[in-house]
């Protein structure tokens, strides 16, 4: 079903939805030009072609994830939608990633030239983020994000307990929060069961999902922070928050967990799919509370200086002006070599 309807998306006016697409330009006639449109990800790469067609104006689309979702289909979809979209890249005249890792992977998987890609990396809404501050000696390892095996709470569940091990009696917790679907509610079961087994219940608690001013207060009772995703996450927005915070990070060495944290310096990078080598990393910064608060600290600054909201914005204006103009375009930041030797 799934693989079904992506294909038919995918298709675009030249298959079943053709009808919604009449409604579509139907509606825009009454609406003001753009001077540039972005599609928000390449999945809907086949309004490209049909609204410059229509509005006469430069086409953007933004790269975010995508491949995680095209390899989760079963064939002959994956194979299919794939095949789809690279036909229709040439009908966008400028693409997004957002981060440096992202580039190689979708030239690679989409065919789409890299000097046809600008970084734009995410930014967050500073407001409202402050120093974590610590009212007794409780060392909190952290978990902010989805309650799911993609974000790799069992991970880190099972990396909590190797580092359980090194600490003796002293006064430690894994703290975590995030959206929990009723879908994965006996995922978070099993991940209990886990640390019963491993004599570490007690440490554990869940506090569910939380809204904004929830999530600013979690991140500010944390000493480090951990998501180490099983997949090569193209965002990392959760980083972001903490390091914002003050906290320092925890992650594995993949996907944009290594530009981000090798960019802010708020944190510490281990070997990826290693429960032992994250349980180090936790240990490390344990045993060494000035080194945490250093990397805490830059992590507070490199935030501040590279992931603001307004720094995102001003780079993604700078994109659509140029298009506007039909100047060339910036072509994607150099990749780092980390980057490069992963991607081969």
């Amino acid at each position: 079903m799934l693989g079904d309807m992506t294909v038919s998306m995918l298709e675009g006016d030249r298959g079943v939805l053709r009808k919604e697409f009449d409604k579509l330009f139907e509606w825009l006639a009454d609406e003001p030009v753009p001077d540039v449109v972005n599609l928000p990800n390449s999945l809907l790469i086949s309004l490209a072609r049909p609204l410059r067609e229509h509005v006469k104006r430069p086409i953007c689309c933004t790269l975010q994830g995508e491949d995680l979702f095209l390899e989760g289909l079963v064939e002959p979809y994956r194979s299919k939608a794939i095949d789809l979209i690279r036909k229709q890249v040439p009908e966008v005249d400028h693409f997004i990633a957002v981060s440096e890792y992202y580039v190689p992977t979708m030239t690679r998987l989409l065919g789409i030239g890299s000097d046809r890609i600008s970084v734009v990396p995410l930014g967050i809404n500073l407001n409202g983020y402050e120093r974590a501050t610590k009212r007794d000696d409780v060392f909190r390892v952290g978990y902010f994000a989805r309650i799911s095996p993609e974000k790799g709470l069992h991970v880190l569940a099972e990396a909590y307990a190797l580092f359980r091990r090194k600490t003796g009696d002293a006064p430690v917790r894994l703290e975590a929060a995030g959206y929990l679907s009723r879908a994965h509610e006996s995922y978070l079961e099993d991940v209990k069961r886990s640390l019963t087994k491993a004599g570490v219940a007690n440490d554990f608690t869940y506090h569910g999902a939380v809204d904004r001013e929830g999530k600013l207060a979690f991140l500010r009772t944390l000493d480090v922070l951990s998501v180490p995703a099983p997949y090569d996450e193209p965002k990392g927005v959760f980083l972001l928050e903490a390091m914002a915070s003050g906290v320092p990070v925890v992650q594995p060495r993949r996907g944009a967990f290594t530009e981000i944290v090798e960019k802010t310096g708020g944190g510490l990078l281990v070997a990826p799919d290693d429960p032992a080598a994250l349980a180090g990393g936790l240990y490390a910064l344990w045993n060494d509370r000035e080194r945490a608060r250093a990397l805490g600290d830059r992590g507070f600054s490199g935030v501040r200086a590279h992931y603001s909201i307004k720094k995102s914005a001003d780079k993604q204006l700078e994109v659509y002006e140029s298009m506007a103009r039909g100047a060339t375009v910036g072509v994607a930041q150099p990749v780092t070599a980390a980057n490069r030797a992963r991607q081969g």
